[in-house]
C-alpha cells in the first residue's frame, strides 16, 4: 500500500500495500447469485464454485479455521463506525485503530476486505453465521449511502471519509489513496452478491459505480492520467468484473479510464521499467488488464499481463515467491543486495496469485500453477501466526539474516495486509481444482473433497503434502473424466498409478493426463519424489536458499540475531528420518536446523545463505570430452574441480554428454549436477537408456560460475550410464556429477 503523503506511516504502523476481493466471476466464483451475463473471452479453464470444494484436515484448514474464528469475533459496528459518522448517522461503537482510525485517510478499506472474506467463508462452509454478518454490513452500508446526500455528497457516494478527498486528488493536492479504498468496498459488495446471493449488495454497488462514472467522466485524459499517479487499487478490475456480471458497457468504459499508460505502455512493449515504482500499486493495474482482455478480447491487455508476470517472476521475485523491498520494485535481478526486514509485502503475493489464476484460465500451463504452489505454500500459508486463535497475519516477510515475523492484532493493526489476509485464508479451496467440460485439473496437493456440480461425481484427495511427497485421489460416482494432474517442475521420477497400475512417464513441468471412464472406487496414487536444491540469487551466485521439493527451508536461530548471512555447507545437510522436512547441517555459525519457512514462527531465521563449497557426500564423476555426442563442444573455462567444463550446443538426441561406469547400489540415489550458465536453462537426465526427466538449471550469475541442482535417480546395481542432454534447445555446460 503506497505510503500516505502527509506522514511516514512506518513510524506509526508497519507499512504496506493491498488490493481487492473478487478474482474470477461466474461461473468462476458463482454462488447463489445469477450467472454472469457475459462469458469471458479467451478462457478455456474454469474454477469450481467455493461451495464445491471442502478442505480436509491439514495446515490450510487449520489456518482457515483461525480466520473463521476472527470473523465470528469481530464487531461489525466498530468497522461501520466511521462510515456512519461520515454519513451523519449516529454511532456509539468504539473506533478502530491502525489504518481504520477516524483520522486515517485510508479508513474504510478493511470493511471491504471483511465483506469479501465473509462471502468466501459462507460460500465455502455453508455456515449462515457468515452470511448473517455480511448481510448486516451490507444493510448498514446501504443506509450510509442513502444518507450521504444529506451531508452534501453526490448520489451513490459511499465511504468512511468525505467526498472532498476526491477534490484534493483531482486538483493535485496531497491525499492518501481514495480510489484504493473505494475499490475494496466495491469488490466486497460484488463478492457479497456473487458468493452470498445478496441482491442489496449489487444495488449499492451499482449506485457506487454510477457515482464513479459521474466523477471521472468530466476529467480530460491528461487530468485522469495525473490522478492515476495516486494509488487506486483494482478499480479497473472490479468495474470490468461488474461489466461481465451486468452487461452494462458503462462499467467497461469507466474501467478503461483507469488504464494507467505510464505503466501499461512499457509492459505492452515487454519493457521492464518497474524499478522505483511502488510494487503493490502496479499489480492491481495488471489484474485490471487481464480482466479487460477477458471482457474485450483485446490482445494488448493479455500481452501486458503476460509480460508483467514474466518480468516479475524472473527479475523481481525472491525464492518464496514474493517481491519488493520496502514496498518498491528494485533494480531488476537485485535479490541478494535487497534482503531486509521489509521484503515481500504479503499483499503483493496475494495479488500475484490472483493474476496467476487469471493467466492460467487463459493459458493452462503447469508453470503458472508451479508458481502458485511456490507462493501459496512458502509465503501465504506462513503469513498467519499459528499461536493466534484469530489468525493474525504478517505485513512484510523479512528475508534478512536474523529476520523474524511480526503479526497483526484484533483492532489496532488494520493494515492492507490484515485485509488481504482475511481473504487469502478463506479461499484456499478456490484453486485446488479447475475444469473444462469433462476435463479435471488437479493443480494443488491439498487435502480436500471436490463435489462436481451436476455430475454426481466426487473426488477425494488424501495427502499430507508436503510432509509426504505423494497424494491419493479417490473417485466416487462414475463417468468420463480427462484427469489432468500437475507434475511439478521440482520433481523427478514421478509415478502415477491407477488402481495400482503405473500409467506411463510423467514429465516434470506438465500435466499428466488420464482420459477414461471412471468407476466408483477407482484410486489414483501419485508419487512426487522431492530432493534438495539450492537456487541462487540472481545478482550473486554465492548466495542461495535451500529447497526440498517445493518447500523453502529456513535456518532456525531462536533468539539469536544475525548481522550477516551465515555460510552453509550444503554437503553436510542430513534429513531427519522421522521428519522429511527437517534437516540438520553445518554453517559458519555452527550446527543448524532447517525447517519449512512456512512453519517458522516466533524465532529468528535465515532463508538465504552464503553457500560453502563442501561437496555433497558421494562419488564424483568428472565430465570427459570423449563422452560428448553430436555437436557438443568443450569450453575453455575451468570447472569447480579445475578441469574443463564440458558443454554441448543445439538440441536433439544426437547431442549429449554421457557419464559411463557410474557405480551404485540398486535403488534411488540423490545425484547432484554441477553446471555453468549465465542464464536459466534446463537439461534432461536419463539412466541406462530409460526415460529422460527434465531438470531446471537456474542462472548462476556468470558463465564461469558453477551452480548445482539435485535430482533423484533410480540406479541399477553395478555400473550405470547417465546421459545428459536437452532435445529442445541449449543446455548448460556441465562440470561433474556427484552420486550419493
Amino acid at each position: 500500500m503506497m505510503r500516505e503523503p502527509t506522514f511516514d506511516r512506518r513510524l506509526l504502523f508497519k507499512a504496506v500495500g493491498a488490493l481487492s476481493a473478487s478474482a474470477a466471476l461466474a461461473p468462476a466464483l458463482a454462488g447463489p447469485a445469477a450467472a454472469a451475463t457475459r462469458p469471458d473471452i479467451g478462457v478455456s479453464v474454469f474454477p469450481f464454485p467455493l461451495s464445491a470444494v471442502r478442505l480436509q484436515a491439514g495446515p490450510f484448514l487449520d489456518n482457515m479455521n483461525r480466520q473463521l474464528a476472527y470473523f465470528r469475533f469481530v464487531d461489525a459496528d466498530r468497522l461501520l463506525h466511521t462510515f456512519r459518522l461520515n454519513a451523519g448517522l449516529a454511532s456509539s461503537a468504539q473506533p478502530c485503530g491502525g489504518w481504520e482510525s477516524p483520522t486515517t485517510e485510508l479508513r474504510g478499506h478493511s470493511t471491504g476486505h471483511l465483506l469479501s472474506g465473509l462471502a468466501q467463508a459462507y460460500a465455502n462452509t455453508g455456515d449462515t453465521a457468515y452470511k448473517t454478518k455480511g448481510d448486516y454490513l451490507v444493510n448498514a452500508l446501504a443506509a450510509c449511502q442513502a444518507a450521504s446526500p444529506g451531508r452534501g455528497f453526490h448520489t451513490g457516494y459511499l465511504s468512511a471519509f468525505p467526498e472532498n478527498f476526491f477534490d484534493r486528488l483531482e486538483s493535485g493536492q496531497s491525499v492518501w489513496a481514495p480510489y484504493y479504498t473505494l475499490h475494496k468496498i466495491m469488490a466486497g459488495l460484488l463478492d457479497q452478491y456473487l458468493l452470498a446471493g445478496n441482491q442489496q449488495a449489487l444495488d449499492v454497488l451499482l449506485r457506487k459505480a454510477a457515482w464513479t462514472k459521474a466523477r471521472t467522466d468530466p476529467l480530460s485524459v491528461s487530468q485522469m492520467q495525473q490522478a492515476l499517479r495516486t494509488e487506486f487499487g483494482g478499480m479497473p478490475e472490479v468495474l470490468t468484473n461488474l461489466y461481465q456480471v451486468t452487461g452494462d458497457a458503462n462499467h467497461l468504459t469507466t474501467a478503461q479510464r483507469f488504464d494507467h499508460a505510464q505503466i501499461l505502455d512499457p509492459l505492452a512493449a515487454n519493457q521492464d521499467r518497474l524499478s522505483g515504482f511502488h510494487a503493490n500499486t502496479q499489480i492491481p493495474k495488471i489484474l485490471g488488464a487481464i480482466r479487460e482482455y477477458h471482457a474485450t478480447g483485446t490482445t494488448r491487455y493479455r500481452d501486458i499481463a503476460v509480460n508483467f508476470w514474466r518480468i516479475v517472476l524472473d527479475h523481481h521475485s525472491y525464492v518464496i515467491g514474493g517481491n519488493s523491498n520496502g514496498e518498491y520494485f528494485q533494480t531488476p535481478d537485485a535479490i541478494a543486495s535487497q534482503l531486509s526486514d521489509n521484503t515481500c509485502e504479503v499483499c503483493n503475493t496475494y495479488n500475484m496469485l490472483k493474476l496467476t489464476r487469471q493467466l492460467f484460465f487463459t493459458n493452462p500451463v503447469a508453470e503458472y500453477m508451479d508458481y502458485y504452489e511456490r507462493a501459496l505454500f512458502n509465503q501465504i500459508l506462513g503469513e498467519q501466526d499459528p499461536n493466534s486463535s484469530h489468525g493474525f497475519v504478517t505485513y512484510y516477510t523479512p528475508l534478512r539474516a536474523g529476520g523474524i515475523k511480526t503479526y497483526a492484532n484484533d483492532y489496532d493493526d488494520f493494515t492492507c495486509d490484515h485485509g488481504t489476509g482475511m481473504e487469502s485464508q478463506t479461499k484456499f479451496a478456490d484453486s485446488v481444482y479447475f475444469s473444462n467440460g469433462e476435463t479435471l485439473y488437479v493443480n494443488l496437493f491439498i487435502a480436500s473433497v471436490l463435489t462436481w456440480p451436476g455430475r454426481g461425481i466426487t473426488v477425494r484427495q488424501d495427502t499430507t503434502f508436503p510432509t509426504s511427497s505423494s497424494t491419493k485421489l479417490t473417485i466416487s460416482g462414475s463417468g468420463h473424466i480427462a484427469l489432468k494432474i500437475r507434475i511439478p517442475k521440482w520433481t523427478s521420477g514421478a509415478v502415477v498409478k491407477v488402481n495400482g497400475a503405473a500409467q506411463g512417464t510423467a514429465t516434470p513441468g506438465t500435466y499428466f493426463t488420464i482420459d477414461r471412464t471412471w468407476a466408483s472406487g477407482d484410486v489414483v496414487d501419485v508419487s512426487l519424489p522431492a530432493s534438495l536444491t539450492f537456487p541462487r540469487a540472481n545478482d550473486d551466485a554465492g548466495v542461495g536458499a535451500v529447497k526440498y521439493g517445493a518447500i523453502v527451508l529456513a535456518g532456525q536461530y531462536g533468539s539469536t540475531n544475525l548481522s550477516a548471512l551465515p555460510t552453509l555447507q550444503p554437503g553436510t545437510l542430513a534429513q531427519d528420518p522421522a521428519n522429511p522436512l527437517r534437516f540438520t547441517g553445518t554453517a559458519s555459525t555452527g550446527a543448524v536446523t532447517l525447517l519449512p519457512f512456512y512453519a517458522t514462527h516466533h524465532q529468528r531465521y535465515t532463508v538465504y545463505w552464503r553457500m560453502g563449497s563442501t561437496p555433497p557426500a558421494g562419488t564424483s564423476y568428472e565430465a570427459e570430452a570423449g563422452t560428448l555426442g553430436g555437436q557438443a563442444a568443450v569450453r575453455s573455462s575451468s570447472g569447480a574441480s579445475g578441469g574443463a567444463l564440458v558443454g554441448y550446443v543445439g538440441g536433439g538426441s544426437a547431442n549429449y554428454l554421457q557419464f559411463n561406469g557410474v557405480n551404485a547400489t540398486a535403488g534411488a540415489h540423490p545425484v547432484t549436477l554441477f553446471y555453468a550458465s549465465g542464464e536459466a536453462r534446463s537439461l534432461t537426465v536419463s539412466v541406462n537408456g530409460g526415460a529422460a526427466v527434465s531438470v531446471a538449471t537456474p542462472g548462476t550469475g556468470g558463465w564461469d560460475t558453477v551452480g548445482s541442482v539435485q535430482v533423484t535417480l533410480n540406479l541399477a546395481a553395478g555400473a550405470n550410464t547417465i546421459r545428459i542432454g536437452n532435445p529442445s534447445g541449449w543446455a548448460p555446460d556441465v562440470d561433474r556429477i556427484v552420486v550419493g
